[in-house]
């Protein structure tokens, strides 16, 4: 066999700080692009269209984010898998893993781009949509909907590029979409008066650049991948499809409790009538958007994690953890001091409606919790991501969203009367349920003789009591 030069990087040598700031800062910059779809999109629609606009985006960008968090543990389940096969230097299995995850993902985004199409109205109503913003929010979800091809793709090839450690090339792709997204937004909407449909065809079209660079990009480079883009790859093996179904559909049960219960207390929030309905729109884009820390932290360390378990280096795995932990929390200090200095500026570049405004400075005190408790969950987090321990996240799942978000709502917005602002409290205090969970899981060390989802090689000098490993998530 010819051989090529090896792609992406080495994740089990070298300086952990260094390294982990290195591959992480592209996945946040990265993330930080992708929630910029979301506050380009509220700005020019908050700023051109009105508080109707603004709700209907946001409650249609809700439906369409479920549905794209739900594949998108497709995605991860293959990041994760990638990275162990190439910790583990099994690269003879990559093109098959490659193939496999690409063709399922997009058979996935057709399935639920014409399920999506064929609810909209059923949503609407779901959501308590104000009467107001309905228009809106069908315009918004139709023509989102349509894109899902685009954006799962990219999502797949992305958690391939990440799984082999390269981090910087999904950056480049989401920059080109992210400045195409502008571009359209201001000529769609702030130009021809396009409303929601011109920002949802903006979010589109620039789904759509991401994607093709990005499939254009792993063409090019298919010898260093150890995919050869043969139509008979893109076959979907048993062997790894059933590894991915058990890393993914449980991180897909996962999202749909949390994005589900989101909505459900996001839809009680709209029935309190616009203003309410305004001011929790645009405070969880300020929140989504500071809390990229925490899923760049989760992409970063998982991957680092899912290479150096493989390898056979837990005690590496160990401090890649508490080393994204203390960077975490730094940025979440950072954010809560502008949460309590300047939470009027930071509303108004998202609305010019006062009460919207006013009714935001309470929203951002509540969000300080938001920001410190997803900085603790993020790395703890990836250590059950990165080992493939998906049932555990599945619990998180259900934790999070079933037990801890619908009861605090109930405590603090039904039984004390604080009303809205006891849901933006119960929202924030629900991700008490990962910070437990995933906390008592890293601290217990159960991780460290988990069986991992390939064969590790031969230990060098470390590690000289490593279990059996078996193709198995436990």
């Amino acid at each position: 066999m010819q051989k090529t030069k090896k792609y992406g990087m080495d994740l089990t040598q070298g300086n952990i700080l260094r390294q982990l700031l290195t591959f992480m800062l592209p996945l946040l910059a990265s993330n930080i692009v992708q929630q910029l779809y979301n506050v380009v999109d509220m700005v020019v629609i908050g700023q051109f269209v009105g508080p109707e606009g603004t709700v209907g985006v946001s409650t249609g960008g809700q439906a369409a984010q479920f549905l794209t968090m739900i594949s998108m543990g497709l995605a991860t389940g293959g990041q994760i898998y990638i990275s162990q096969l190439t910790g583990a230097k099994q690269t003879g299995k990559i093109n098959d893993a490659i193939g496999t995850l690409l063709t399922f993902v997009l058979i996935c985004s057709v399935v639920f781009m014409v399920v999506g199409m064929a609810c909209n109205e059923l949503i609407i109503d779901l959501l308590e949509t104000p009467p107001e913003a309905i228009s809106e929010t069908r315009d918004y979800m139709l023509i989102c909907f349509l894109g899902f091809p685009f954006i799962f793709g990219y999502n797949a090839v992305c958690a391939v590029l990440r799984g082999m450690g390269d981090s910087r090339r999904p950056l480049i792709f989401i920059c080109i979409a992210a400045v195409s997204n502008v571009i359209f937004d201001l000529i769609l909407v702030a130009g021809l008066k396009m409303a929601s449909a011109g920002t949802a065809i903006a979010t589109v079209m620039g789904q759509a650049l991401s994607f093709i660079f990005s499939i254009v990009f792993l063409y090019k480079k298919r010898d260093s991948f150890d995919f050869d883009f043969k139509l008979k790859s893109f076959a979907i093996r048993k062997e790894h499809l059933i590894i991915f179904l058990k890393l993914g559909v449980p991180q897909m049960v996962q999202s749909a409790c949390i994005q589900l219960t989101v909505m459900y207390v996001n839809a009680l929030i709209n029935v309190y009538g616009l203003v309410a309905s305004a001011t929790n729109s645009v405070g969880n884009n300020i929140t989504r958007l500071a809390n990229t820390i925490t899923q760049s932290m989760n992409q970063g360390c998982a991957a680092m994690i899912g290479q150096n378990l493989a390898a056979g280096k837990q005690e590496r795995a160990k401090k890649v953890v508490l080393t994204g932990l203390t960077i975490a929390l730094a940025l979440a200090v950072i954010n809560s001091l502008l949460a309590v200095l300047i939470p009027r500026q930071i509303y108004r570049i998202f609305s010019t409606d006062p009460e919207v405004i006013e009714f935001g400075v309470v929203f951002m005190k509540t969000a300080i919790i938001v920001f410190f408790l997803s900085s603790i969950m993020g790395p703890f987090q990836s250590m059950v991501t990165g080992s493939g321990f998906a049932m555990l996240g599945l619990a998180v799942g259900i934790l999070d969203g079933v037990v801890f978000r619908l009861a605090f709502s109930w405590f603090f917005a039904d039984l004390l009367g604080m009303e809205v602002v006891g849901y933006f409290l119960a929202n924030g205090l629900a991700r008490l349920g990962p910070v437990i969970i995933c906390g008592g899981y890293f601290l217990s060390g159960r991780w460290r003789t988990r069986k991992l989802l390939v064969k590790r090689p031969e230990p060098e000098t470390e590690e000289a009591n490593c279990v059996e490993e078996a193709v198995t998530t436990g």
